[in-house]
C-alpha cells in the first residue's frame, strides 16, 4: 500500500487523491527532464528527497499549451499548478476576504500599539488606550484625508501643483512684503480678532477654535466669515464658504439676520463629507474655509464614525492638505470635553498652525456677574505670540470688541470726595494686555474674625498684613481685616501685592484719587520690580490717572519716557510709600502706628 505523502511548502486538498510537487527543471544540466520531490513517509517519521524522471511522475498535467508555457521555467516555492476540475476547499480558506486588525490608540497623543499595555508608552497616560477595529479589505486599499485632498488639488490647481521641488531660503519670501502678507480684518471686532492671530489671517494657515457649549464659536466665525469676505481693507470682496454639520443652512442664515449680516460673498452649505465639502470649495475658488466642526463630518473609507480618533485625525489632514496646496485659510471650530480639552486626539492641535479658546469670563476667574463677557485666547500660534487676548461682550447682535477691559473691575464711585478710602488700585495683565483692577479692604477693631479674603490668595494675604505689622510698624493685631477683589476677579500676579498694602492702609488714611500702585513687596518690606513695567505704567497714563508708585529701581529704567501727565514716583520699601502719599504723611503720628 502506497503511504500517504504529503508534500512540504505546499497544501493538500481535500477532495482530490493527487498532490502537487516543488519542481525544479533545468534542460541545460541535466540531459533527461527530472523534478525533485520533497515528501513527508509517516512510516519513517522523515522526510524523503527523490529525483525522478519526469515521465515517471504521476502529477497530472495541464492540458492547456498555454499553462505550459507559463510553468516551464517556475522555481517558486509552493506555487500551485493550475488545476481543472471540482472546486477544492483548501486549509485556512472559506474565510471572509476582509480582516479586521485591532489596534490600541491613545485618546490623548494619537500613539497606536498593536496591543493593550494598560498605559500610552508614549505620553506615559493610564487609562487613556482605546480599542479600535480597522478593516482592511483583500486589495490592501485605505483611504487617508491626503490622499481625497491631493485629487480635488490636482483637479483644481492642475497636474503639476504637487511637484515640489527644494528652494533656496532667500528665494522662498522674494518680491513678498511682509506688511501685506496677512490678510487684515477690518473694523474693532477684526482688530480684537487680529490681535490674538498674531496681527491678520495667514494664507493657507489652519486655525481651531475650541470653547464650551454655547459659548459663541458659531457666532464668532460667522462674524469673522462676513469680515473676510466683505475685504474693505483690500477694497475688494470674494467669496467665502461656511460648511456646517450641525444646523441646517436656514438655521444659520436665521441667525445671520439676528446679527445683521447680509454679504453677498458668504456661502452656506450643510454637509458632513470632507470628500463633497472640498468639491464645493473647488467650485467656488474661496478666500476661506470655515469647518462646523471637526467633529461632525467624515471620510468614506476611514474606520470609525465621525468623531472618532481615525476620522478626526484624517479629515484634519485632508483640511490641511488643501489648506496649504491652495494658500485657502481654513477654520475648524472643535468640540470640548468635560475636562475642558479639545475633543479628539491630541495629535489634532499639533497639525493645526493655531489653537484658539473661547471663554466665559474666565479672566483671572472672573465671576457670574460678568457672564456675558468672551475672552478669546491663542494657546498655540505658529504665526504669532501665545500671550495675546481678545475681550468681547455677547449682545443680541452678536459679539462686540471690549476697548477697554479695565471698566469691568472698576466700582462705580458716586461720591465727589477726592479720596479713596479702603481701596487702591492696582495694575495687573494676562499675556499682552494690561487690566487695572481695583482692590478694597476693611479693618475692623475688636472683631472675632481674624481675617476673610476675596480674590486675594490668603497666604499671600497673611505675608503682606504680616510684614505691614513687622516692616512698617502698623497696629493690625487685633483689626479683623477683610480683603475683596471688585469684579471677582482672583489676583494671582504679584505686582499686586503693594496695592494690597495701600488698602489696608487707606482703611483709616484714604488715599487720593487717580494713583495706582505697581510693586511686589518681599519678606524684608523692600518693593520689587515686575515685568513689562514700561506696559503698565503706560496703561495708568493713558486711562488719566496722575500719580503711580513703583519700585525705585523702575523710576530709574523709565527715565526719559513720556507719560503725559503722569507722575512715577520710586519707593525702596513700604515706609517711603507711607511718607510718599500725602494722606499717610498726615497721619503717620496717630496710634494706628508704631513709634518710629
Amino acid at each position: 500500500m502506497r503511504p500517504f505523502q504529503t508534500l512540504l511548502y505546499t497544501r493538500t486538498t481535500l477532495n482530490s487523491l493527487h498532490y502537487k510537487t516543488f519542481h525544479s527543471t533545468n534542460l541545460k544540466l541535466i540531459k533527461d527532464p527530472t523534478t525533485v520531490s520533497t515528501f513527508y513517509d509517516p512510516i519513517s517519521g522523515g522526510t524523503v528527497t527523490r529525483r525522478i524522471p519526469i515521465s515517471n511522475t504521476q502529477t497530472p498535467q495541464p492540458s492547456s499549451s498555454d499553462s505550459d508555457e507559463t510553468h516551464q521555467d517556475d522555481r517558486s516555492y509552493g506555487s500551485l499548478m493550475p488545476k481543472t476540475g471540482p472546486k477544492t476547499v483548501f486549509f485556512g480558506g472559506g474565510k471572509s476576504k476582509n480582516k479586521n486588525k485591532v489596534s490600541w490608540v491613545c485618546s490623548d497623543c494619537g500613539w497606536s500599539d498593536g496591543q493593550w499595555w494598560g498605559y500610552c508608552r508614549e505620553c506615559k497616560c493610564v487609562g487613556t488606550m482605546r480599542e479600535f477595529k480597522e478593516v482592511v479589505v483583500d486589495n490592501g486599499g485605505k483611504t487617508s484625508g491626503f490622499q481625497v485632498s491631493e485629487k480635488i488639488v490636482q483637479g483644481w490647481l492642475g497636474k503639476g501643483a504637487g511637484e515640489n521641488v527644494p528652494m533656496r531660503l532667500t528665494d522662498v519670501n522674494k518680491g513678498v512684503n511682509p506688511l501685506n502678507w496677512r490678510f487684515p480684518l477690518s473694523g474693532l471686532f477684526g482688530e480684537e480678532v487680529s490681535r490674538v492671530l498674531g496681527g491678520g489671517l495667514v494664507p493657507g494657515s489652519l486655525v481651531l477654535v475650541g470653547g464650551d457649549p454655547g459659548v459663541g464659536k458659531s457666532t464668532l466665525m460667522l462674524q469673522i466669515a462676513s469680515i473676510i469676505a466683505e475685504g474693505k481693507e483690500i477694497g475688494k470682496s470674494a467669496p467665502v464658504l461656511y460648511v456646517s454639520g450641525e444646523e441646517s443652512v436656514e438655521q444659520i442664515g436665521n441667525r445671520a439676520d439676528r446679527m445683521d449680516i447680509s454679504t453677498d460673498e458668504l456661502f452656506l452649505y450643510s454637509s458632513t463629507d470632507i470628500e463633497d465639502i472640498l468639491e464645493k470649495a473647488q467650485v467656488l475658488s474661496p478666500r476661506a474655509l470655515i469647518v462646523d466642526s471637526i467633529q461632525t463630518v467624515h471620510l468614506m473609507g476611514v474606520t470609525g464614525s465621525a468623531g472618532g480618533i481615525y476620522q478626526v485625525k484624517e479629515c484634519t489632514a485632508a483640511l490641511l492638505r488643501f489648506a496649504k496646496k491652495t494658500n485657502v485659510p481654513v477654520f475648524l471650530i472643535g468640540h470640548v470635553t468635560k475636562s475642558g480639552d479639545i475633543a479628539g486626539p491630541r495629535v489634532l492641535e499639533h497639525i493645526v498652525d493655531a489653537v484658539l479658546y473661547m471663554e466665559v469670563g474666565t479672566l483671572f476667574c472672573l465671576g457670574e456677574q460678568y457672564s456675558s463677557h468672551r475672552l478669546l485666547r491663542a494657546f498655540k500660534n505658529r504665526f504669532g505670540s501665545t500671550d495675546e487676548l481678545g475681550v468681547f461682550e455677547m449682545s443680541p447682535c452678536g459679539l462686540k470688541a471690549v476697548m477697554n477691559p479695565s471698566e469691568i473691575f472698576m466700582s462705580e464711585k458716586h461720591s465727589d470726595s477726592e479720596f479713596l478710602a479702603g481701596s487702591a488700585i492696582a495694575v495687573i495683565m494676562d499675556g499682552s494686555r494690561t487690566f487695572v483692577i481695583e482692590i478694597q479692604a476693611l479693618c475692623a477693631p475688636g472683631s472675632s474674625l481674624s481675617r476673610q479674603v476675596n480674590g486675594v490668595q490668603a497666604g499671600k494675604a497673611d505675608m503682606i498684613i504680616s510684614v505691614l505689622m513687622k516692616q512698617a510698624g502698623l497696629k493690625l493685631q487685633s483689626n479683623a481685616i477683610f480683603l475683596s477683589v471688585v469684579g471677582g476677579a482672583t489676583l494671582s500676579e504679584t505686582a499686586g501685592d503693594l496695592a494690597v498694602a495701600a488698602a489696608i492702609c487707606s482703611r483709616h488714611f484714604p488715599i487720593p484719587k487717580h494713583v495706582a500702585f505697581i510693586g511686589e513687596i518681599d519678606l524684608g518690606g523692600e518693593l520689587r520690580m515686575v515685568p513689562k513695567m514700561e506696559k503698565r505704567v503706560s496703561t495708568v497714563a493713558k486711562l488719566g490717572y496722575k500719580k503711580c508708585i513703583v519700585p525705585k529701581l523702575a523710576e530709574k529704567v523709565l527715565q526719559g519716557l513720556d507719560f503725559g501727565d503722569l507722575e512715577v514716583l520710586g519707593c525702596n520699601n513700604l515706609k517711603e510709600v507711607i511718607n510718599t502719599v500725602p494722606s499717610f504723611k498726615l497721619k503717620t503720628c496717630t496710634t494706628f502706628f508704631l513709634d518710629g
